[in-house]
């Protein structure tokens, strides 16, 4: 008997892995988190298997079902949205796993900043502009961020934002980042992505929080931010294509 966490992606079934698809067909139990992970993902776990929504269950009660299913010899496909390393919660279940002796694997999935690149048609990392995107999210009253792990920190590298749980918190976003981004820096704010229902709104630091209102959004939105995301023409080509600057594929012509 094993567990499978699996990364359910953003939204839209089709960009399940196959390994993840395989795996929902072949678990005669599915957990999955119903609040973010549609039911269209999960509507393919084998006839008569026990699916449940654990958008209200406990760590304690999700484990007890798991154990169920443990003594029942069945395997377990617990289904989280996104790619389960990134603000998964797997840890904790991870640990109550290992206490009981119980064998599980991950299956990586797409992660919401990739989805909305694709969908925004373009890239996180461009050259001499931004080559790093930094993953974060807001501190909130259920979990405080570690010291040292703040906007103003990540802010000094000018890298690529991509800020989880922020959409509440635009005002302390644009309050923190104005100074080192500008005014003026483009913004994405991705709402769910991958759903039917998605929505982008563009705009700038000192914007987006009216476009947002407008838009009466509150809850399921990715926070883009970096310069990296107005880059249209002004910027150089990198030089992985460049015929000046050799590499192990493509070497110096000789003569």
């Amino acid at each position: 008997m094993k567990v499978h966490f699996i990364g359910a992606g953003p939204g839209d079934p089709e960009l399940l892995t196959l390994k993840a698809q395989r795996l929902i067909r072949s678990c005669p139990v599915c957990l999955y988190a119903g609040s973010l992970v549609p039911e269209a993902v999960v509507a393919e776990a084998p006839e008569g298997a026990r699916v449940l929504d654990t958008a209200a269950m406990t760590l304690e009660e999700t484990h007890a079902e798991i154990c169920a299913a443990r003594d029942r010899g069945e395997d377990v496909a617990r289904v989280h949205s996104g790619d389960p390393s990134l603000y998964g919660a797997i840890a904790e279940q991870i640990r109550l796993l290992k206490r009981d002796g119980i064998d599980y694997a991950i299956c990586p999935g797409v992660p919401a900043y990739a989805a909305a690149a694709a969908a925004l048609g373009q890239e996180l990392t461009v050259p001499e502009i931004a080559q790093s995107i930094v993953l974060t999210r807001v501190s909130m009253k259920s979990t405080s961020m570690p010291a040292g792990e703040t906007l103003e920190n990540f802010a000094r590298t000018g890298a690529t934002l991509a800020i989880h749980l922020g959409i509440r918190a635009l005002r302390e976003i644009e309050r923190v980042l104005i100074p080192r981004y500008g005014a003026d820096c483009p913004v994405v704010v991705a709402y769910r992505v991958g759903w039917p229902d998605e929505m982008f709104l563009r705009g700038t630091l000192s914007d987006i929080r009216e476009k947002v209102r407008a838009a009466k959004i509150t809850r399921t939105a990715l926070v883009l931010v970096g310069p990296a995301l107005g880059a249209v023409g002004d910027f150089r080509d990198s030089a992985l294509y460049d015929p000046a600057m050799p590499h192990v594929l493509r070497p110096r012509p000789r003569g």
